[in-house]
């Protein structure tokens, strides 16, 4: 490619185009399908700390809690349930199966009919679980649910990032992540506010409410176009073209459009994609699918988010204030999700790793002491309130360090460093990974709290030490590459080269070239 280029903040050269309106619009209708993941993540732990919820569908657990209460028995104990943590857990393990769908309807279908399968499916199981009168239709209104969130969770991170400039493909695909904030927020919210409506069937509204974010993004990807990437790699060569133009604002694109068709060409001699993504050249790609979603749950924040106020009614608070608590944590969520926005494309995705790693084991270590040296090993203790807005305090650098770190990252990085042939795949194992240490983590969390104590925050600790010191080693930086050329910031690094073939890297000298001062620009921060 020659020519027609304009200079990045990555130091090196730029397909040319600009951030247009239409770009901005799409992205954003496509980011609300986290509106429904971080929904269910906030709605789940509010309405399983009402008690009218409780006393409907797990009177087991109510007269535990109440046991304890009265008793001043061991608060570390009094919501451990199987059956409970089933509820919360059972839509991730849907949402992993989902995803393995997902990613077929989203190479042959195109992205924004995945989407629209998601919210569709998504709206069924809310409006199941709104009108549940027994567990097993709570249950499968969960697993609707989760279908729905494998669904968009697989199609929405490759759109955002198939849609953005490269050079602001961090900021617009971040906008993903904040819409599952803005979701935990909203949910944290409407618990706060159903859970004072008398007669006790304020849960019915926080369940059934779900079809609200359902119903935008199943509309919404109705008037979303298809991205360049998947009109190709479908044969829509026109179209793709004329889409190109159209998403980067020049007639220009030439460069752009040959370097997509080189890599669509490509990708249709891979019959496979799940087999292929197993060969030694796509090692590095395979390993961050894996590792960063694993860690990602491993950080403790599903813990913090899911039972939020559970965990908080455990430190003492009234049902009011824990849910209020709830509502605090949302607001940073949100608040620090927006500072990796501004941040991302600037700083980069190793600095923001590294930093929110480093503050989240410090917040651990602290939250940890301090519930340990009220509670103890016994679990038994009246915490006055100052001491717990302390321990809220610390919980809240916790959820901010994560939310510009861990949390947008943990969804951008995977969805940008696969090759056009095996994104979808890719895109697929990230999620599974996602939803299924999810899942364990959800259905454990409850017993280890039990029988870990204040323990179970240095256990997420250990851990946060272990992924920081991975990323340190082994994730190159990624930002302002374009996605069609990432094959060479692999190709650079100290380790991962060694899996990469001369004859793997499939761009033209020019790229190349052009590639690598890109990439030796963001190693030396520029």
């Amino acid at each position: 490619m020659a020519g027609g280029v304009v200079v990045n903040t990555g130091g090196g050269k730029d397909y040319p185009g600009k951030l247009t309106m239409f770009v901005l619009f799409a992205c954003i209708v496509a980011a609300t399908g986290g509106l429904i993941f971080g929904y269910d993540i906030g709605i789940s732990g509010g309405v399983t700390s009402m008690n009218p919820f409780l006393i409907k569908f797990f009177p087991g657990v109510y007269r535990q809690e109440q046991e304890a209460e009265r008793n001043q028995s061991n608060q570390y104990c009094k919501f451990d349930s199987q059956l409970l943590t089933m509820f919360t857990s059972s839509l991730y393990l849907a949402a992993l199966v989902a995803s393995f769908f997902a990613a077929t309807v989203t190479r042959v279908a195109g992205r924004k009919w995945s989407m629209f399968a998601g919210g569709v499916t998504f709206l069924v199981g809310a409006a199941l679980n709104g009108a549940a009168n027994n567990v097993l239709m709570l249950i499968l209104g969960r697993v609707l649910l989760g279908i729905g969130v494998g669904f968009a969770n697989q199609s929405v991170p490759v759109y955002l990032s198939e849609m953005a400039p490269a050079r602001l493909r961090g900021m617009l695909n971040i906008g993903f992540q904040m819409m599952i904030t803005i979701g935990i927020l909203c949910a944290n919210l409407i618990n706060y506010g159903t859970a004072k409506i008398k007669g006790g069937w304020g849960w019915r509204v926080s369940l059934a409410l779900a079809a609200v974010p359902a119903a935008i993004i199943a509309v919404g990807s109705l008037f979303l176009p298809d991205t360049p990437n998947s009109l190709i790699n479908r044969g829509y060569t026109v179209e793709a073209k004329r889409m190109l133009r159209r998403v980067r604002g020049t007639d220009d694109v030439e460069e752009e459009y040959s370097d997509l068709v080189a890599a669509s060409d490509e990708s249709k001699l891979v019959s496979h994609p799940w087999r292929n993504i197993l060969q030694r050249r796509y090692r590095p790609q395979l390993t961050f699918a894996i590792a960063i979603p694993f860690f990602q749950q491993l950080t403790g924040i599903n813990v913090i988010m899911f039972y939020a106020p559970v965990l908080f009614k455990t430190l003492g608070f009234a049902d009011d204030a824990s849910l209020m608590s709830a509502v605090i944590t949302g607001l940073v969520n949100v608040f620090a999700t927006s500072v990796s926005i501004v941040t991302v494309d600037r700083l980069g995705r190793r600095k923001l790793f590294l930093q929110g790693g480093t503050q989240m084991l410090a917040c651990q270590i602290v939250i940890g002491s301090l519930i340990g040296a009220k509670f103890g090993f016994t679990g038994v203790a009246d915490i006055p309130k100052g001491y717990a807005a302390f321990v809220v305090l610390f919980i809240c650098a916790y959820v901010a360090g994560f939310a510009w770190s861990w949390g947008p990252l943990g969804w951008l990085v995977p969805s940008e460093i696969f090759p056009l042939e095996i994104r979808s795949a890719g895109q697929s194992i990230t999620v599974s990974v996602n939803m299924l240490c999810t899942f364990i983590i959800a259905q454990a969390f409850l017993p280890m709290l039990c029988r870990f104590k204040f323990m179970l925050f240095f256990f997420f600790g250990a851990w946060v030490i272990v992924m920081t010191l991975f990323v340190a080693f082994f994730l190159p930086e990624t930002k302002n590459v374009p996605i069609e050329e990432m094959v060479l910031v692999w190709k650079s690094h100290w380790y991962w080269s060694r899996f990469i073939r001369d004859e793997d890297v499939h761009v033209g000298a020019d790229i190349e070239m052009r590639s690598n001062g890109k990439i030796q620009g963001a190693k030396l921060g520029i």
